[in-house]
């Protein structure tokens, strides 16, 4: 299973959703990561997770996530990393996502997808977070 992570920090939690914003980017992305405890408002690293509702090759255009505030729902960027059942994705912020397993949920209009392709993929509802690292620890005195 693909892990690649992003840089960023986290904003702020809301109950079991965090609110990210990755490096270089003035994205919020509303994740679902119950159970946080790592830091916020300072650097960390999260595995970032989503599956596709439909994934196409596209020709041209920009890397993005959609909306830049809320929950993703659209995301385009370059293949990074691969495999059959999953692909990372580069939209700003690095994206790992599962691929649709249901007829017609791949569309290849513009070739095949390999690394460097450029696609857009409709996520599905429930983009998740995994915090990449220990939580603090208690400081006494």
């Amino acid at each position: 299973m693909l892990a690649h992570t992003a840089k960023g920090k986290v904003l702020r939690t809301e109950g079991e959703t965090i609110v990210f914003r990755p490096g270089n980017t003035t994205y919020e992305m509303y994740l679902i990561c119950p159970d946080y405890r790592g830091p916020v408002n300072e650097p960390v690293e999260l595995v970032i997770r989503a599956s596709a509702r439909k994934v196409y090759t596209v020709p041209s255009g920009g890397l993005f996530v959609s909306p830049i505030m809320g929950v993703p729902k659209i995301v385009q960027g370059r293949v990074k990393d691969l495999t059959d059942e999953q692909i990372t994705l580069n939209c700003g912020v690095l994206i790992n996502i599962a691929l649709p397993t249901v007829p017609g949920g791949i569309e290849l209009a513009r070739g095949p997808i390999e690394t460097g392709a450029l696609v857009n993929a409709v996520l599905l509802a429930g983009a998740r977070a995994e915090w990449v690292g220990e939580p603090a620890q208690a400081q006494t005195g």
